[in-house]
């Protein structure tokens, strides 16, 4: 036969009872909400590596037909890569790939609709600015120099600036404008590691159009007398120091 509860272990129960009873409902649901998070989260994460999986295995697809210059199968599978996974690094990357492979063959329009896709959808600034310095070299070569300098008119890292000042100044010598180019060669020269091989190109540039940047850049001191020079030679080449 049971045992009659005491008075003690009687009370207990009647405050579990009574805290179930006003707190029950509540502890459910944080319960649920909590398992239910943690739940979402696995569910998240599973799917991220399993699109990251199959974007990764699309974007094998696009190289493969960029490297064997199949542009049928090239366009398709960039088109899949969009509609499937546009918000993903593998998409942008291939979008730059792609725009490569369509501008070697000669498809401007593919090209350009590959990089404009790239400048206006990546979520990282670096593709976003590689995409946009592309695109400003397939329009200048197609002769589109207005519309070349628009794309480099938009918002750039700073660590792309000297990129940006020498696209420009090659913007520029194609309209014949040499001031204006000696001035973007000069500024993406000062902007360029003094120790890379892109420096001393835009230093071959400057050359050509008759400047000197090294002296122009020895020349530039406090002094009245040292700062004379640097003027002339400046005003030869059209810049300012």
């Amino acid at each position: 036969m049971a045992k009659p509860l005491d008075l003690e272990e009687q009370e207990q129960l009647d405050e579990i009872k009574h805290f179930w009873k006003n707190y029950g409902n509540l502890i459910t649901w944080a319960l649920i909400v909590v398992f239910g998070s943690i739940a979402a989260w696995n569910g998240w994460q599973y799917w991220q590596r399993s699109q990251a999986a199959q974007a990764s295995a699309l974007y094998e697809e696009v190289e493969r037909a960029a490297t064997g210059g199949d542009m049928t199968r090239l366009e398709r599978a960039f088109t899949d890569m969009k509609d499937k996974f546009g918000r993903t690094t593998y998409a942008h990357q291939a979008g730059l790939l792609a725009a490569k492979t369509f501008a070697d063959k000669g498809n401007v329009e593919a090209a350009k609709s590959a990089l404009l896709w790239v400048a206006d959808k990546a979520s990282d600034e670096g593709y976003r600015a590689s995409a946009r310095l592309r695109l400003s070299a397939v329009l200048a070569e197609a002769k589109a120099y207005d519309e070349a300098l628009k794309q480099l008119a938009a918002d750039f890292p700073a660590q792309f600036d000297g990129l940006v000042a020498d696209r420009r100044a090659d913007i520029y010598n194609l309209q014949g404008k040499k001031a204006e180019a000696k001035a973007e060669y000069l500024k993406a020269w000062r902007a360029l590691d003094e120790r890379g091989e892109y420096r001393r190109l835009v230093e071959v540039k400057l050359t050509a159009l008759g400047v000197d940047p090294k002296a122009i850049a020895t020349a530039s001191t406090p002094s009245t007398a040292a700062t004379a020079p640097l003027a002339a030679a400046a005003a030869s080449a059209g810049v300012k120091p």
